[in-house]
């Protein structure tokens, strides 16, 4: 005998099993499981987001706080892409954090990474005509090596393009005509070495001379000044020895008047001789190549 079964209780069953696993996936995907509520955020790139997709991964500093809910074009602008992320509550989102586009490795999953945000900076909020808060975007890595490569790239071309504008075939003959004057400098130079190690050696020996001498002048000098100093001396001696024997012996005065100017003229001759020294001596001390290169040509004044 079959048992009579009641379809009426087994649709009722199978349609509240079904509406409690809707409502309790619901509930977890939506985190109140775990009593865990999210704050809806956005930021724009004008960057690609190939690899990005719903559910990404919002990450703060490497450590998982929400994901992307949405991902469209920018309603007022198709050259940016609208990104729509929900981010747990609490998380330190700040007016100067920044939203960048990040890639687990060089061919994996995209994720947004927040970061930047500073402790003082104030929280982020959505201004008045906006809907949600707005987090500053950044750029990518992969953004920053494009650019970085393509000002290379360009500084590249550039520095060739100079290149082969510097070197045609006029500066290709110069360059050639200088190369060849310094080998023959070098050849010159390398055949009279023995010429140039002797001219220093007899500089060398000149100034050595020069500065002696310019030592020696000095004490030349003043030789010359005890001498002249002498001279005068003995030269009065005569005039007083002639003047008291005046009447008595006519060769003093004929000594007197014919010798003793010359003798004078002799003291006045060592006294400018001494003076001369003296000048030179002076000069060779401030400048020792005068003796080799004479002294330098005066200063024009104005007009002339």
């Amino acid at each position: 005998m079959e048992e009579k079964v009641n379809f009426t209780l087994v649709g009722v069953f199978v349609l509240v099993l079904g509406a409690g696993l809707i409502g309790g996936v619901l509930w977890l995907s939506s985190g109140k499981s775990y009593s865990t509520q999210y704050d809806l955020y956005q930021t724009y790139t004008r960057e690609s987001v190939a690899g990005l997709n719903l559910n990404a991964p919002v990450r703060y500093l490497g450590v998982d706080v929400g994901r992307v809910r949405k991902i469209a074009l920018a309603p007022n602008n198709i050259e940016q892409v609208q990104l729509t992320l929900a981010i747990e509550r609490g998380t330190p989102v700040t007016v100067d954090t920044q939203a960048v586009l990040k890639t687990q490795g060089l061919t994996g999953l995209a994720f947004v990474e927040l970061a930047g945000g500073s402790r003082d900076s104030p929280p982020l909020h959505a201004q008045s005509n906006e809907k949600y808060p707005v987090i500053k975007s950044g750029p990518s890595l992969i953004t920053r090596l494009d650019s970085a490569v393509t000002s290379l790239l360009t500084n590249l071309n550039r520095s060739s393009e100079n290149i082969n504008a510097l070197m045609d075939d006029a500066n290709r003959r110069a360059f050639e005509h200088a190369l060849a004057n310094l080998e023959i400098l070098s050849r010159t130079l390398a055949a009279r070495s023995a010429m140039i190690d002797s001219s220093l050696s007899n500089a060398a020996h000149t100034m050595e001379n020069t500065a002696r001498l310019s030592d020696e002048l000095p004490q030349l000098a003043q030789r010359l000044q005890r001498s002249a100093d002498a001279f005068d001396h003995m030269t009065n001696e005569f005039a007083h020895a002639a003047k008291s024997a005046n009447g008595t012996f006519d060769g003093a005065q004929q000594f007197t008047s014919t010798t003793l100017p010359e003798v004078h003229q002799l003291v006045m001759e060592l006294r400018d001789l001494t003076g001369s020294l003296r000048h030179l001596s002076g000069e060779l001390e401030q400048n020792p190549s005068e003796l080799l290169y004479g002294k330098p040509a005066a200063k024009r004044g104005p007009g002339e």
